[in-house]
């Protein structure tokens, strides 16, 4: 857990830092966070190519890959099913289509937003969030008790970036295509699946 706990200490670092104007403009003007992806992006690519592990792994797979992102979205609905018997405020449909936001809190929420309204928006908007920020804190313990595929399926959308470091991190870089594989598909099938589930 201490690789996770360094990871929120920056981020609740960050927050307090801009919370408090301790900040200069430019950093709050341009959009900095994006650099830093690319930049760790390019030594998750690094370690990926130099394993021969990886191009191993993924001639094993083969078909079989296709079903991690599979996964990860079956296993979401019915996350969101059970949950949703719980909340009398949201219906299965508007849980469903939360839900299929996989982590990409953007464009779900603002999809979400349009149709729905900002406050079913915003639902969209945190509960992707926590998603997020629970792949970060807790892949680690995922990937200990679940197995190495379980942290990419948590991820969801977020496993082909923001998450990938921490996944590549504790379950090894061989999974790293596997993990921007699925991570891809779900980011490609969020407004297909959001917008099909707020039109039922």
């Amino acid at each position: 857990m201490k690789g996770s706990l360094i990871i929120i200490g920056f981020f609740t670092v960050g927050i307090l830092l801009a919370y408090f104007n301790f900040l200069p403009d430019f950093i709050l003007e341009n959009d900095i966070s994006y650099y830093a992806l690319l930049f760790l992006m390019f030594f998750v690519g690094i370690g990926t190519g130099a394993n021969p592990k990886t191009w191993q792994m993924l001639k094993k797979a083969k078909l079989s890959v296709f079903l991690v992102p599979v996964s990860a979205a079956i296993g979401t609905w019915i996350g969101v099913v059970i949950v949703s018997i719980f909340l009398p405020t949201i219906n299965i449909k508007e849980g469903l289509a939360i839900g299929s936001g996989f982590g990409y809190y953007s464009l779900s929420s603002i999809l979400i937003s349009e149709t729905s309204g900002e406050l079913l928006g915003v639902t969209a908007l945190l509960s992707n969030i926590f998603r997020e920020i629970l792949t970060l804190l807790f892949t680690p313990v995922i990937a200990k008790y679940f197995g190495k595929i379980a942290p990419i399926a948590v991820g969801g959308a977020t496993s082909m970036d923001t998450t990938l470091p921490i996944i590549t991190k504790y379950v090894g870089s061989e999974f790293a295509i596997i993990s921007v594989f699925s991570g891809t598909i779900l980011t490609i099938a969020v407004p297909i699946l959001v917008a099909f589930f707020l039109s039922l």
